[in-house]
């Protein structure tokens, strides 16, 4: 495993910095959807309809199905970094201790700024965690793998991986409302801005790193 994927530069306090933060701003954010009740993002659909049936915490829940999709990557030949084992850990840590904290949301008026605000960190989150360049998470690990192997393009293996997450979480008793189809509008042109808004000079050619493109191809954070 890489300790530091990505290039060393006189950067390295401010990357750290941006992919601790913006790992802890994403369970944070993931944990107000699930408060405000309207829906989840595909991921959390799954990960709140294994929590209905183990018992286990929303956290709990998604630091196992990290590891789980980590060791998926075996076969696929991908190498995590340190933020790829950070994600497992620090998402779902974060994302309990804001489920204790924030209560749920009851009607409309309390129920929709918990939605408008957890998309709105998860994007900030995503340019901060993406930017830090540590490697990707597991879930979008799993995806380029996958990506590399087939053929197939990203778009495709994410849609395919997306919808089968959903309608395993759905069937289990996850979440999919308004909600889930908010972030999915939201989260591309949200994350897009943010990755520009913290872009972290290179260490050479006086330039920035920036990632293009996607989120899909800028590798998301789950």
């Amino acid at each position: 495993m890489s300790i530091t994927s990505g290039p060393r530069s006189p950067y390295l306090a401010r990357r750290l910095a941006q992919l601790y933060i913006g790992l802890s701003l994403y369970g944070a954010s993931a944990a107000l959807i699930v408060r405000g009740g309207l829906g989840l993002e595909p991921w959390g659909v799954l990960g709140q309809g294994l929590a209905k049936l183990t018992g286990l915490s929303l956290g709990v829940v998604s630091i196992v199905v990290g590891a789980v999709v980590l060791l998926l990557w075996i076969p696929l030949r991908q190498r995590p970094g340190l933020g790829t084992v950070s994600n497992v850990f620090v998402v779902g840590i974060t994302m309990d201790a804001t489920l204790a904290l924030v209560p749920d949301g009851h009607g409309p008026a309390a129920r929709i700024p918990l939605l408008v605000a957890g998309i709105a960190l998860n994007g900030v989150a995503t340019g901060l965690y993406i930017t830090a360049r540590f490697g990707p998470g597991p879930r979008d690990g799993l995806m380029t793998g996958l990506h590399r192997v087939t053929g197939r393009s990203v778009r495709l293996v994410r849609t395919l991986i997306e919808v089968a997450v959903v309608a395993v979480g759905f069937a289990l008793g996850g979440s999919v409302g308004i909600g889930t189809v908010a972030y999915a509008l939201a989260i591309g042109p949200l994350a897009q801005f943010f990755l520009r808004l913290f872009a972290i000079p290179e260490a050479a050619g006086g330039g920035t790193a920036v990632a293009t493109g996607s989120p899909e191809g800028a590798i998301l954070p789950r």
